[in-house]
């Protein structure tokens, strides 16, 4: 069982936790776990408390059910405030949650984690955080959140590649190569 201290902790972050981010935490989950990477935990959560205990959006439950990626099991939760010390990357989902988290990180540690989800896709990595964001697709309808699946979709061999890096860097107690096989990738929800 690899220890806690030897997971790297991943948590993605809009603002209800019920359409982009528990998308972001499921993609990647799923995308972390068919490159056979082990020991990461992937999560999410809202800026605010306006949807906390509701479900996934219906219409992004959808598109992950497209995809075969179960999301039945999600829950909206806020954003709580010891999670800048035990996440190793706190994932922004547009530019509002980005600057908020910046704003609410208690020191510089804290705040080299914070990234916007998307400059880990190439196409807009080197851009300020404005032209990184995703739009809210709760206010429209199944393209947005369409969209919005291929933004995170985009971004996702970046980070993977990302907590490859940072997974190899890590001792593993059982003495195995890390990063590979053994402690599958979880998702909270």
């Amino acid at each position: 069982m690899t220890s806690m201290s030897s997971q790297y902790r991943i948590i993605a972050v809009c603002t209800g936790n019920i359409c982009r981010s528990p998308m972001a935490e499921l993609m990647l989950a799923e995308a972390i776990a068919a490159e056979g990477l082990a020991g990461a935990v992937v999560d999410s959560a809202g800026t605010t408390a306006y949807e906390v205990g509701r479900p996934i959006d219906p219409r992004a439950a959808r598109k992950l059910t497209a995809h075969s990626i179960p999301s039945d099991r999600h829950v909206a939760r806020e954003w709580q405030a010891e999670w800048f010390q035990s996440r190793d990357l706190i994932l922004a989902l547009d530019v509002d949650h980005f600057g908020w988290l910046q704003q609410a990180a208690p020191d510089r540690a804290s705040l080299s984690k914070i990234r916007m989800l998307r400059s880990f896709d190439p196409a807009v990595a080197g851009r300020d955080p404005l032209d990184q964001g995703i739009e809210d697709p709760w206010y429209g309808g199944h393209a947005d959140f369409d969209l919005t699946w291929t933004l995170i979709h985009a971004a996702l061999p970046g980070i993977v590649a990302h907590v490859r890096a940072e997974l190899a860097r890590r001792p593993r107690p059982d003495g195995r190569h890390p990063g590979t096989a053994g402690q599958p990738v979880r998702s909270i929800s």
